[in-house]
């Protein structure tokens, strides 16, 4: 899950030193796959510990995955992210290919899931995080409520009344008078504004999110239809 933090010199890159299997010490099996195993290593000089994925030659040839093997070396090489293990660097001799990776002394992931036997539908469904922005925020959120795809029901509702007034339909002076207008959903509509929009937007921005007006309802809305035309690809129009 989380690779430990390493104060050792880490591995020499390719273009330095080129490194043999004599160059560790190899520990306990931590996995197997069918082109090879990993083991759990140190490097002799640095007392580095790594993860030292050993691939068998002869099982890549057979199922012809050489190019393929060279791609993944060369972008896991440049990868550089807390959340992605390191390719430290490879080398290779007559029946082997070895990849040194960052060790991730936790474990793997998908043990840790198993410990829940299952992933829970409704739990996976539906977030909690805050994100957004502030205009556009559904009172759900706002409240810390569990939410689904139904916020961008009310986030549609939100962009429909930008584009047509200029400024979203709870902008205030302050972020809580923001908040505040949000949870009451208390939108002033502009004379100007066409009927159809009006109802359109008003069956969008519920404070409910299973009475907001669902996305195939909202193409089939007379307003929206009434405004929508057919663009055909530049392709099909020539053909006509």
């Amino acid at each position: 899950l989380t690779a430990a933090n390493q104060t050792a010199q880490q591995p020499s890159s390719p273009a330095m030193r080129r490194l043999t299997v004599d160059d560790f010490e190899i520990g306990r099996p931590l996995g197997k796959g069918k082109f090879g195993n990993v083991y759990l290593a140190r490097l002799k000089e640095s007392h580095f510990i790594v993860a030292l994925k050993v691939l068998f030659k002869s099982q890549i040839e057979k199922e012809g995955l050489e190019h393929q093997l060279r791609r993944e070396i060369e972008i896991q090489a440049h990868l550089q992210h807390p959340n992605i293990l390191r390719l430290y660097n490879y080398f290779h001799d007559a029946r082997r290919v070895y990849l040194i990776l960052e060790y991730a002394p936790r474990g793997e992931l998908y043990k840790e899931l198993q410990k829940s036997q299952k992933l829970d539908e409704q739990r996976t469904a539906t977030r909690k995080t805050m994100c957004g922005t502030l205009d556009y925020l559904p009172p759900e959120m706002i409240e810390g409520r569990t939410y689904d795809e139904k916020v961008d029901l009310w986030c549609i509702g939100v962009l429909c009344y930008e584009l047509l007034v200029g400024y979203p339909p709870f902008e205030s002076a302050s972020h809580s008078e923001t908040y505040r207008r949000i949870l009451k959903v208390d939108v002033k509509f502009p004379l100007s504004m066409p009927l159809g929009a009006r109802d359109l937007i008003s069956k969008l921005l519920r404070y409910q999110p299973w009475e907001r007006l669902p996305l195939a309802q909202i193409l089939k809305h007379p307003w929206v239809q009434a405004h929508s035309r057919r663009v055909l690809p530049p392709c099909a129009q020539m053909a006509s």
